[in-house]
């Protein structure tokens, strides 16, 4: 006999899109949110940039056009977790408006929640976290294309919420999340 899960399929599905400079604290925010939210039975899914980028994007580089195909790949497959009840919780830079916009487009037309966070990480205090020694490799000069350094990063107008992950602890970064979440009826 087959056991039931043990994970809550009573909550909708959505994308939480965490866009942010390298170093921000996009993925130690959703790690620690889907922390929170897991033993509370929610279905989540973190689809974290550098995985992605390992697997799912391998095949891509990061030109303006291969930097959009990542965003689009990444927002399907999160769509398509979210409109079968999963959160996904994307922790992925996508430094060009009109990409992010695209994603939530999609998610619009199939009816999928969708929120659009911006964790707002100044660079300066990126560049001094460098979590994956980014920074250094472009002082160096051993890294060109450095979003938000030499190429383009376009922070959200209107996100849903501007996380200052740099004033507060990443605990309280996703409970001002799981906040909206609550409000929104998501979690």
């Amino acid at each position: 006999m087959k056991h039931p899960s043990p994970y809550c399929t009573c909550w909708p599905g959505g994308t939480v899109w965490l866009t942010g400079l390298p170093s921000a604290g996009k993925s130690t925010i959703a790690g620690e949110l889907a922390r929170r939210l897991t033993p509370q039975g929610r279905r989540v899914e973190v689809l974290d940039g550098d995985e992605n980028r390992a697997l799912l994007t391998a095949d891509l580089g990061f030109s303006r056009e291969d930097r959009f195909a990542n965003v689009q790949r990444v927002g399907l497959i999160a769509e398509i977790l979210a409109r079968n009840g999963i959160l996904a919780l994307v922790p992925v830079i996508a430094p060009y408006a009109d990409a992010r916009e695209a994603v939530r487009k999609r998610h619009e037309q199939s009816g999928t929640p969708y929120l659009e966070i911006h964790v707002a990480t100044p660079v300066q205090v990126c560049a001094e976290r460098d979590v994956k020694g980014l920074y250094a490799r472009r002082a160096a000069g051993d890294l060109v294309g450095l979003t938000g350094v030499d190429d383009p990063y376009e922070a959200p107008r209107s996100p849903d919420l501007a996380v200052p992950a740099h004033r507060q602890r990443p605990e309280e970064s996703a409970a001002l999340l799981l906040g909206l979440l609550r409000e929104r009826g998501l979690a």
